[in-house]
């Protein structure tokens, strides 16, 4: 197991074993894919009862589905779900690690809370777990390079057959 660099990861784009669409090869740094904000969020709705925390949850219960081309603001300790522009599809012998730009990071935007994985296998656009844990509002704006997913060989192969494999939309 080991990290691509940008050779190998445009080795993988070009033969189409790892495709990102859409792709720019700007997006493309040492050790990573850049990857843009969609325009899509789901919204926590404010609930005065508590929500229990198992399997059969529904996020489309607790949240609020906001499609903007325009700036979303986000206060100070909010979270909601964005997706990424790109959609991303990975051999069963690649997966990927969605983190942060320490850009946006020093400024107290986290990009993801807990599930940064991704799997190998998928075909999908990535679900983003955005949160704003600076004391002053952060605005978001579709388009921005908000994150970045590092590629990793496997041992062995797997392919994600969950729930999200396909996810195109939030």
């Amino acid at each position: 197991m080991g990290v691509l660099t940008r050779e190998e990861i445009l080795k993988e784009i070009r033969q189409g074993t790892v495709e990102i669409e859409p792709f720019e090869e700007s997006q493309v740094g040492p050790g990573s894919i850049d990857l843009h904000l969609g325009n899509e969020f789901r919204v926590f709705k404010k609930l005065r009862n508590a929500c229990v925390v198992e399997d059969n949850i529904s996020i489309e219960d607790l949240t609020e589905r906001l499609e903007t081309d325009e700036s979303f603001t986000l206060m100070p300790g909010e979270t909601v779900l964005g997706i990424t522009h790109e959609r991303i599809r990975l051999p069963a012998n690649i997966c990927g690690w969605l983190e942060g730009r320490s850009r946006f990071a020093r400024m107290g935007l986290v990009i993801h809370m807990t599930a940064g994985f991704v799997q190998p296998g998928i075909d999908n656009r990535q679900v983003l777990e955005i949160g704003n844990l600076a004391p002053f509002p952060l605005v978001l704006k579709p388009g921005v390079r908000i994150c970045q997913i590092i590629l990793e060989r496997t041992e062995g192969k797997a392919s994600y057959q969950g729930k999200f494999k396909n996810q195109n939309r939030l």
